[in-house]
């Protein structure tokens, strides 16, 4: 059927209106239910929109649930610090796919011994170190692959495959070889896009292709188990599918296969994906200011003028000099906001700021809030690396990879990675972006809707 134009408009704002007022109706539903069971309270309910002024948190209904969002420093702080008041709070999206043995489902003491014994091979400057060589050695294969392609790629792609390949090797040495690499990763990319979905398992949803590239995953990574266990693996240099399968409880108990492979599946989640975004907005937003771009090309060329010539590749004492880069890449992490939130819940009827947040309540902690704060940060919307030096942030302030007991303990290695690949890239290439004003896409992670396809082009 053809539509006049003025019944086009007509259609439009009919739609428009009805959604209005649907979501409208539910809220109020929501409103009536959840706010009416709680009885009288000793202090008042946040206010129930960002309307009612700058409070700090504020009340909605997400993911189905009733929920608060802490949006300041200091009451991200509180919820992200208080493990006695706050559990974690993920959607019931998160929860089945990354597994009920994930970090993301167990309790607290249980996280704090399994970090303790299984987080040490990526964590300090003594363990990353070890680590240079096989990032420098993917990253400039990588630029050099794409410099030589005849059309431009998908950027982001590329750098979920450079990610991947560096934890990969990590967390499995030589037992990737095995791997089809670029399966699993468009299985993880399946798992990433429904991980703060609506948990609706019909096809056509998120959640549904996540939940089936989640079965794939779990399949492919008890192959690997199985595969460890037959060739009684007895090297000396210990990866983490090993570390895993060695720990131990109090009692002498080993994790069960589904405890490591929950573990597994969510260290190579997350130790790719912050990684591959991380550079890629970094150098978007280089190539976008110039004047930052030259200032952090000269700070990687004195390095490389001081190197003595006997001395093969990066080590932990350059990577320690690069002060200017380490503030480009701070600022590329505010600016983004790759994780736009955390995820809590209250265990009790908890008073903030002289709110209550009640029992059972979510907390969402929105880091995109806190770092793009006029009051936090001048003009927050500017990339401006230049606001970190002498800079003294305020303890919750700065969230890029959370707070607390449930920090990222992978946090020194991603930035190690976008460390070396700037670097290189810096040094070598530049990067012409086909469409520069294309949109940007926020969830799950902030993404140009094209992925960023560009040519990589080196410098001579």
């Amino acid at each position: 059927m053809v539509f006049p134009d003025s019944s086009w408009l007509v259609l439009v704002a009919a739609l428009l209106g009805g959604y209005a007022f649907v979501f409208g109706f539910v809220r109020r539903v929501n409103e009536w239910y959840y706010v009416s069971r709680l009885g009288k309270m000793q202090h008042p309910l946040p206010p129930g929109d960002e309307r009612y002024g700058r409070k700090g948190m504020y009340r909605t209904h997400l993911f189905g649930n009733p929920s608060i969002i802490v949006c300041s420093p200091e009451t991200c702080r509180k919820v992200l610090t208080d493990d006695e008041q706050f559990k974690l709070g993920y959607p019931a999206s998160t929860m089945a796919l990354t597994g009920k043995r994930s970090f993301h489902g167990i309790s607290n003491v249980e996280h704090k011994r399994l970090r303790r014994l299984t987080t040490s091979p990526i964590t300090g400057h003594e363990a990353l170190s070890t680590y240079i060589g096989l990032i420098e050695g993917v990253a400039v294969k990588q630029l050099e692959e794409l410099s030589s392609m005849n059309t431009p790629c998908e950027f982001l792609t590329q750098m979920r495959k450079f990610a991947f390949k560096v934890i990969t090797t990590i967390f499995m040495d030589s037992d990737a070889d095995h791997v089809d690499l670029a399966l699993v990763e468009n299985l993880y990319i399946d798992l990433n896009r429904g991980l703060k979905s609506l948990a609706i398992n019909l096809p056509g949803f998120a959640f549904y292709k996540a939940l089936k590239a989640r079965k794939k995953l779990m399949k492919l990574l008890q192959g690997l188990v199985n595969q460890k266990r037959r060739t009684n693996n007895t090297k000396t240099k210990k990866d983490m599918m090993d570390l895993l399968m060695e720990v131990k409880d109090e009692d002498g108990r080993q994790l069960e296969d589904e405890d490591i492979i929950d573990l597994l599946l969510v260290f190579l989640l997350a130790g790719h994906e912050s990684s591959a975004h991380g550079i890629l907005w970094t150098i978007i937003y280089l190539m976008e200011h110039p004047h930052v771009l030259q200032r952090a090309k000269e700070e990687q060329e004195e390095i490389m003028e001081i190197r003595p010539s006997t001395q093969k590749g990066l080590n932990i004492k350059e990577i320690k000099q690069m002060e200017y880069l380490s503030k480009v890449i701070d600022e590329m992490l505010r600016r983004t906001s790759i994780s736009f939130a955390n995820f809590r819940q209250a265990k009790v009827d908890v008073n903030i700021n002289g709110y209550t947040i009640p029992k059972g309540w979510k907390v969402l902690v929105w880091s995109r809030g806190v770092h793009m704060d006029p009051e936090t940060y001048r003009n927050p919307k500017e990339y401006d690396p230049s606001r970190w030096e002498n800079h003294t942030a305020r303890a919750g302030s700065f969230l890029p990879f959370g707070l607390g007991s449930r920090f990222c303990p992978g946090s020194d290695l991603a930035k190690l990675e976008i460390t070396i690949f700037l670097h290189h890239f810096l040094l070598n290439y530049r990067m012409e972006r086909m469409n520069p004003e294309c949109p940007v896409t926020y969830l799950p992670v902030p993404r140009p809707s094209d992925n960023c396809t560009a040519r990589i082009i080196k410098v001579t």
